[in-house]
């Protein structure tokens, strides 16, 4: 899917609170945090399953909110693995302890955007709708940082 076609979609079908809701996230161990605020409903979530090989050796389902704030946390920065995979143009952040998988983050010169992986959500959440399995690899880096920038969560200054 495009990013227009996405765009128009996301106008479509998102279906929007008044109210901003923040859900937490975390490892098993609890050394790697995130929390995910949006006012989108559960029920509209928009779930992808990347098939690239790091995101189903995971078993990864990632969520974002373009509108929404995402933050990233650790009580020891030194058991944070951040993971640069395939085209190397963001972190993938990973308990070294416990190995979980928590989210991804980039930089740009629009600022940091990051998706979480909605499987490390405490407690998980229900009601979600099905993951669409999404390929990109052949992407171009350029074409990649756009979509991440439309369509990624806003990372919060202050996150790792």
């Amino acid at each position: 899917m495009s990013t227009a076609e996405y765009a128009l979609n996301r106008s479509k079908n998102t279906q929007v609170n008044l109210n901003t809701i923040e859900y937490l996230a975390r490892c098993h161990c609890g050394a790697l945090t995130a929390r995910y605020r949006t006012a989108i409903e559960p029920s509209a979530w928009s779930l992808r399953a990347c098939q690239c090989s790091f995101c189903r050796s995971h078993g990864a389902l990632m969520t974002s909110d373009p509108a929404g704030a995402l933050e990233f946390r650790s009580n020891n920065p030194d058991r944070v693995q951040r993971y640069r995979f395939g085209g190397r143009t963001a972190d993938f952040l990973i308990c070294r302890e416990c190995g979980v998988y928590v989210g991804v983050q980039m930089a740009s010169n629009k600022g940091r955007f990051g998706i979480l992986n909605m499987l490390s959500l405490r407690p998980l959440v229900t009601g979600l709708p099905s993951a669409e399995p999404m390929d990109y690899g052949a992407e171009t880096a350029e074409v990649r940082r756009l979509r991440r920038e439309m369509r990624w969560t806003p990372v919060a200054p202050e996150s790792i």
